[in-house]
């Protein structure tokens, strides 16, 4: 990632060409306290410039640079871009503002967007043996990336799994007790019905034979007491009789 760890000699060479202009002299500040690796202060020199000259491929560029180091990478994309949109006829600014989007998207891990940004630094400076590393380093990253998702993927598929067996278990052996539950219910409702015949049998039941026993000897002991009374009434009556 060699264009963001220095201004290149390129756009140096370019600012000299350009110092007739206006902001000319906020680049060059710019420049100088980059190099120094004051980027905060640099960053201020280039945002100087840009307000003089909103269109300045340099400014917009240098100062994506500047942010870079900074580890403001959303806004160095930003000026990136902004260094883009002024089309410079030139292939090699181009090619270099290019790289330096792949470099700032792979930062924010925006793997595949960064791919297709060093894949057009490449058409537009095909020797560029930076880009292409850059571009085989960010291939392998999203390799790896989509390695860890399937594998991911995967482990909850299989977690997945494992959750519904265990609850197919979970409600296999619910259905299991609720049926032993049944069955008991079942046979102690049996055991009840079985055994109350059993003890209304074993209650003594009488028969109309006896019955009719039992009612004859009342009858006999009813009949003896009623002689008996009648045989001391007439002995009392002749006992009443004699004279004392």
């Amino acid at each position: 990632m060699k264009r963001t760890g220095y201004i290149t000699g390129l756009l140096l060479m370019l600012s000299v060409a350009l110092f007739a202009q206006k902001e000319s002299g906020n680049i060059r500040t710019g420049n100088s306290l980059y190099n120094k690796k004051k980027y905060t202060e640099a960053e201020v020199a280039y945002r100087k410039g840009l307000l003089k000259n909103p269109k300045s491929f340099e400014a917009n560029y240098n100062l994506g640079n500047a942010l870079y180091k900074q580890g403001k990478f959303s806004d160095a994309l930003n000026q990136y871009n902004n260094a883009v949109s002024t089309k410079p006829a030139d292939r090699l600014k181009l090619a270099s503002s290019m790289h330096n989007i792949g470099n700032s998207l792979l930062k924010d891990r925006k793997i595949e967007e960064s791919i297709n940004a060093y894949k057009t630094a490449l058409k537009l400076n095909p020797t560029d043996n930076d880009t292409r590393f850059n571009l085989a380093y960010a291939q392998e990253l999203l390799k790896q990336q989509n390695k860890d998702k399937n594998k991911n993927k995967d482990k909850n598929k299989n977690n997945d799994k494992n959750k519904d067996n265990k609850d197919n278990k979970d409600n296999k052996d619910q259905n299991k007790d609720k049926k032993n539950d049944q069955e008991k219910n079942k046979n102690d409702q049996d055991k009840n019905q079985n055994q109350q015949p059993q003890q209304q049998q074993q209650k003594p039941q009488m028969s109309k034979e006896n019955a009719q026993q039992i009612l004859d000897a009342l009858l006999q002991d009813e009949k003896n007491a009623q002689d008996k009374a009648k045989k001391q009434q007439v002995g009392t009556k002749k006992n009443a009789d004699k004279d004392w």
